[in-house]
């Protein structure tokens, strides 16, 4: 399988800390994440490729210009604020996306960062880049015939909206993969088996009918992102019908995900894409520190076997997954799961 990292740029991204439950805590998205995964991917003997540098047009393609603006110049006007912290944090917030646009970078920070995980340091924008240049070239491979490719995506993405940063993500990988794979495939699927909904995700497709987006994860009501990831939430105008969540109770182990992700993917096949988007968050893990569910090392390799079923030329988009010893061990379930499903 090809796997594409670009560790030196992806690492420049190196967050102090994230506010949770009213106290500024370290940030578990940390460098040593791509470590832990590339411990994994080697686990499996699969090539690392640096990705290709395909330009701003697939971020473009999903992204709002404005929002692409912000990411790439925010810092260097930050830093001529007097006095300002060496991160950027927002400090104040718009009632309703369409409220007026502020010239400021602190109001700039406010209308596109959405809550305190997503800190933007002097080289966010070169390591988010470098990010969904893995994703683009993943899907790039597969458009040239590769059934599978794994983009080791960091910082993640499926958090984040055409123009909004949230949840450790700044720019959503594995929507930037299913527009690649567009040019080629009338209809795609991405299905996110990260433990938190797939909020950006399901926000940038809520509308279309092109792309189908299924979600499986722990139930909002109580749990981040707390707003999205209802299973009322199917989609709106020609969309209404294109989007599925499913919801499962916190502690929900390999048995009830996986009863979970069969019965998602009984839609996927109903709607007869031919190519999907696999958004893996490896956090559904039971001895991840977000604690939220309790999937096996060997359930992330059904889960891989259920997916490889579906026999469709496969982008692997990393999400989540933080450090944990287990990390690169469920990585390599998972991707030597869906390699043996797949012969």
């Amino acid at each position: 399988m090809k796997v594409f990292s670009d560790q030196p740029r992806q690492n420049q991204h190196d967050p102090s800390g994230f506010l949770v439950n009213g106290v500024m805590q370290p940030n578990p998205e940390k460098p040593e994440r791509i470590a832990r995964l590339l411990a994994g991917v080697a686990q499996g003997g699969h090539a690392v490729h640096v990705p290709h540098d395909h330009g701003l047009g697939p971020i473009a393609a999903v992204h709002t210009p404005a929002y692409v603006k912000f990411l790439s110049t925010v810092y260097d006007r930050w830093k001529r604020i007097p006095d300002a912290a060496p991160e950027i944090f927002p400090n104040i917030h718009p009632d309703r996306r369409t409220a007026s646009y502020p010239l400021s970078a602190v109001g700039q920070a406010g209308f596109h960062i959405t809550d305190m995980s997503c800190p933007i340091t002097e080289h966010t924008w070169d390591a988010v880049y470098a990010s969904a240049q893995c994703a683009v070239s993943a899907a790039s491979a597969v458009l040239d015939g590769e059934k599978v490719a794994y983009a080791l995506c960091r910082p993640p993405g499926h958090h984040c909206f055409a123009d909004l940063a949230g949840g450790f993500c700044y720019l959503n990988n594995s929507a930037i993969a299913a527009q690649v794979l567009r040019r080629a495939h009338d209809r795609v699927a991405i299905i996110d088996v990260d433990l938190h909904h797939g909020n950006g995700t399901q926000g940038i497709f809520y509308d279309r009918n092109d792309v189908f987006t299924v979600s499986i994860h722990a139930d909002p009501a109580r749990f981040y992102p707390f707003f999205w990831g209802h299973a009322h939430e199917v989609g709106e105008g020609a969309g209404h019908g294109y989007n599925l969540n499913i919801p499962l109770p916190r502690g929900t182990g390999d048995e009830g995900f996986l009863a979970g992700l069969s019965a998602g993917l009984d839609h996927v096949r109903a709607f007869a894409p031919t190519a999907v988007v696999i958004a893996l968050g490896l956090d559904s893990f039971e001895g991840d520190p977000f604690g939220g569910l309790a999937v096996s090392t060997p359930g992330f390799a059904q889960m891989a076997g259920l997916l490889a079923a579906l026999e469709l030329p496969s982008v692997i988009v990393q999400e989540g997954g933080y450090l944990c010893d287990a990390l690169g061990d469920n990585l390599h379930a998972f991707l030597n799961g869906f390699e043996e499903s797949a012969v």
